[in-house]
């Protein structure tokens, strides 16, 4: 693949992976209209542009990773100490239960587990007709106009003020079956999750932050599901400067993607993003007629 082509896709995966205009669908336009041919190492730079996204989420949200990993660890231990408690209890030696879902933190990894269960399953159950819809112009089209409509609903809800400890668990549920339908091209993770979030009630920064951090498990389960078919073919040497620049650039244009969108959490702005997937909706499905 020629360096130019993968600073395009570099560019075009860090900025619609976190705009709410579909990075897989932008990825499925940008692939056909440059011929790039992913048969031949295609998955390997796939896998390696989300991965740079990826990065970038970890960078912008360092501090917050860092705590939900040590409480789900704590989470753990504490789901391990009461399992002894029980089986001691059977013994007739009483002793009182850790209390597991104490803090803000807490609540928030299995606010996480949960909408990733639902995620996991769509995700699978869509995965061939994902496959199929990538080799087709058309599909990204018309789910710009989705997303669109998403985007108008997210500038019409009253503003919510809900944390993690007022946040239900079927409110993670529904939002993770959001984040599994947006694995269709066309429809943004972002721009889907964060108007459930918001029709969830949810405070708008939390809203915007719940909706990037909820997509490390999803995006690593992907990742991982790819890897295991990884052959010898895979991974070209001639594509190799290609894919790590457009890693690069993926990682950094994300960062600054996420920086600007939690910047539009106190503004209704979603409205120019959905003029913008109509738009694009609109060309896509007029080059898939007269292309």
């Amino acid at each position: 693949m020629p360096l130019w082509k993968a600073v395009i896709l570099g560019l075009v995966q860090g900025l619609a992976e976190f705009l709410p205009i579909s990075s897989s669908g932008h990825l499925v336009i940008i692939k056909n209209i440059l011929g790039v041919d992913l048969e031949s190492g295609g998955m390997f730079f796939d896998v390696m542009l989300h991965m740079g996204t990826l990065v970038a989420i970890f960078i912008a949200f360092h501090k917050d990773i860092g705590k939900l990993v040590i409480e789900g660890l704590h989470i753990f231990a504490d789901i391990i100490a009461n399992t002894g408690i029980f089986f001691s209890r059977i013994t007739k030696h009483s002793k009182e239960y850790r209390h597991v879902v104490k803090s803000s933190y807490r609540k928030f990894v299995v606010l996480i587990i949960v909408s990733t269960i639902p995620t996991a399953v769509i995700g699978l159950l869509l995965s061939d007709i994902v496959e199929a819809a990538n080799d087709m112009v058309m599909v990204p089209g018309i789910c710009l106009f989705i997303t669109a409509a998403f985007l108008f609903i997210a500038d019409f809800i009253d503003i919510g003020s809900k944390t993690p400890k007022e946040v239900s668990y079927g409110s993670a549920c529904t939002i993770g079956v959001a984040q599994g339908l947006s694995t269709m091209p066309g429809i943004s993770r972002s721009g889907t999750t964060i108007t459930a979030c918001l029709l969830c009630g949810f405070d708008k920064k939390f809203a915007v932050k719940y909706s990037f951090i909820m997509s490390i498990p999803a995006v690593l389960g992907a990742v991982v599901l790819q890897v295991k078919d990884f052959t010898a073919d895979t991974i070209m040497k001639e594509d190799i400067p290609g894919c790590i620049v457009a890693t690069f650039i993926a990682a950094i244009v994300g960062y600054l993607s996420i920086c600007f969108m939690m910047s539009l959490v106190r503004g209704k702005k979603y409205k120019y993003f959905a003029i913008y997937c109509i738009i694009m909706g609109g060309v896509v499905i007029g080059y898939n007629f007269l292309g």
